[in-house]
């Protein structure tokens, strides 16, 4: 009686046991198969749809680096644009005046946001809460004043323009300013950022930054410097966030001031909200789908605006963890 009672709850604990597994399997197969048909999509897509999924994969590398910040450390941060804008114009100056090959404009762009993330962080992060969102939104703001201001480094609002992509540098002939090969480099930069960004999350400091968010008074009661904590992961979501603007500048063929401005700060918000924050792939989901959203709907109406921002407020409202956040949890509850 015993041993048939057993042989249900058994099978129910090995069905359980089972599923993790599956589940461990299936995602990564499904982000190879999503990568190889993002690969391929040149080969059969008209170019608009390049030039989607291009700025979707850009914005969604710039608000996988806000989430390291927000959903990783419990940081909000209304300057986010602040590095993104850095990168975009170092990468445009850059091209403009010394003619270098785009790798070597990327990473100069992630070494100035990253400085520039160092000073504004060291700076911040001793606040917490809604301190810390208005301190960052104010650097964020000092930073674009000077860039709309200072006419003779950054031509003010007209932005820097003209610039031209000549060679991808490392002795690749690739033909950059094919919008299809372009598409390529971002898609390989992107995919290696993420892969570089999914390890840090998973590593031992990536689980202090989870701590970090959960109780940071416990954490420092350990004998953990939350602030140096804190700092780091701010100077590599800025360093990140530098890259998304860095190859954004060849994208739009543009640095201008708007991309240093806080309502391009509130973008990765909006993204990683929508997406789930805390979940890695989150932000790559919601700059889909925010992205997909604002192209279908300009499509039809000038007053964009207002039924985006409708459609968002759905969006979050009935999906309090975020799209793929709530769909996740769902699936793993059944």
């Amino acid at each position: 009686m015993n041993r048939n009672a057993s042989a249900p709850s058994a099978s129910v604990a090995a069905g359980a046991a089972a599923r993790p597994s599956g589940w461990r399997l299936a995602v990564p197969l499904s982000l190879v198969l999503l990568l190889a048909v993002l690969a391929a999509l040149p080969s059969f897509a008209p170019y608009f749809y390049i030039f989607v999924v291009t700025e979707i994969l850009i914005m969604g590398l710039f608000a996988a680096s806000f989430n390291l910040i927000f959903g990783y450390t419990g940081m909000l941060s209304f300057g986010h644009a602040a590095f993104f804008g850095m990168g975009a114009y170092t990468t445009a100056m850059l091209l403009l005046h010394v003619e270098l090959p785009l790798v070597w404009a990327l990473l100069a762009s992630m070494a100035t946001a990253a400085l520039l993330a160092l000073v504004i962080g060291f700076l911040s992060v001793r606040l917490s809460e809604v301190y810390f969102a208005m301190l960052t939104l104010a650097f964020g703001m000092m930073v674009y004043a000077v860039a709309h201001q200072w006419r003779s480094l950054t031509n003010g609002s007209d932005g820097i323009t003209g610039f031209l992509l000549r060679d991808f540098g490392l002795g690749l002939d690739l033909q950059l300013a094919d919008p299809a090969v372009y598409y390529r480099v971002v898609l390989a930069v992107v995919a290696i950022a993420a892969a570089v960004l999914y390890l840090i999350t998973r590593s031992s400091f990536g689980l202090m930054l989870r701590a970090i968010s959960e109780n940071p008074e416990r954490v420092a009661f350990c004998g953990i410097d939350v602030r140096r904590h804190r700092l780091a992961a701010f100077v590599i979501a800025g360093l990140f966030a530098g890259l998304a603007g860095a190859l954004f500048a060849p994208f739009n063929r543009v640095a201008s001031p708007d991309m240093l401005h806080w309502s391009q700060s509130a973008e990765p918000v909006l993204m990683t909200i929508l997406g789930g924050a805390g979940y890695f792939l989150g932000p790559f989901f919601g700059a889909a789908m925010f992205v997909l959203l604002e192209t279908w709907i300009t499509s039809y109406t000038e007053h964009w605006m207002l039924f985006l921002g409708i459609a968002l407020a759905l969006l979050v409202m009935f999906f309090r963890r975020g799209v793929l956040g709530t769909l996740l949890d769902r699936m793993l509850r059944r």
